[in-house]
């Protein structure tokens, strides 16, 4: 497979979002880093993500979204995660609220919740909007290494394994985002990253 980095054009965007909805692999930009994306709801195109990361077998898959519409079709939205969503999204936050029946169970290893994350960048956004479905996108390099915020750092992990990476520039933060668990009782920060943790609890508290 030879890798190709291409620019967010009209034309690449559409050839992108085919990819996707064949079942095959695109890198993308964020805010935070690059994703490996792919259709979130196929269990084969999936196994892809796994596959081309070296990705541990019990690590879920978040999946990013374009539209709280899109949230709505793959996760159970409470009213914390609606001021959450109000605050902050687009932005670097990932929401894990219980799912709906919709998300396979390889995406999120088994677990009843699932990951939402709603990107602030538009390459992102027109990526998943085009392929008219949730992406799963962990970060786009090999599992163990530092998550890339250029294209051609996911070329370097990744040269090989994913045919299309569209090149958004530099990402803005180079940081995960921040994730919160919303699927049981008590909120909590599982991972800090781009939006401090204490700015995130403040609005639910």
């Amino acid at each position: 497979m030879q890798t190709k980095i291409l620019q967010p054009t009209e034309e690449n965007l559409l050839r992108a979002a085919e990819f996707i909805k064949r079942g095959e692999l695109v890198a993308f930009p964020t805010e935070t880093v690059y994703g490996l994306g792919a259709d979130g709801l196929n269990v084969e195109a999936c196994r892809k993500i796994f596959a081309a990361k070296g990705r541990p077998s019990d690590k879920p898959l978040s999946l990013h979204v374009a539209s709280l519409e899109m949230v709505e079709r793959v996760a159970k939205v409470t009213s914390q995660a609606e001021k959450l969503f109000a605050a902050f999204c687009p932005g670097a936050l990932t929401i894990i609220l219980q799912k709906t029946k919709i998300v396979p169970d390889f995406v999120t290893c088994g677990r009843s919740s699932v990951g939402i994350r709603f990107p602030a960048n538009d390459v992102a956004l027109s990526l998943i909007k085009l392929s008219d479905c949730p992406i799963a996108a962990p970060s786009a390099n090999l599992s163990g290494k530092n998550p890339p915020s250029t294209a051609q750092e996911v070329f370097d992990n990744l040269s090989g394994r994913v045919e299309i990476i569209l090149d958004g520039g530099q990402c803005q933060f180079g940081i995960s985002s921040t994730i919160i668990d919303l699927s049981t009782d008590e909120p909590k920060i599982l991972r800090h990253g781009a939006i401090p943790a204490e700015k995130i609890l403040e609005v639910i508290s």
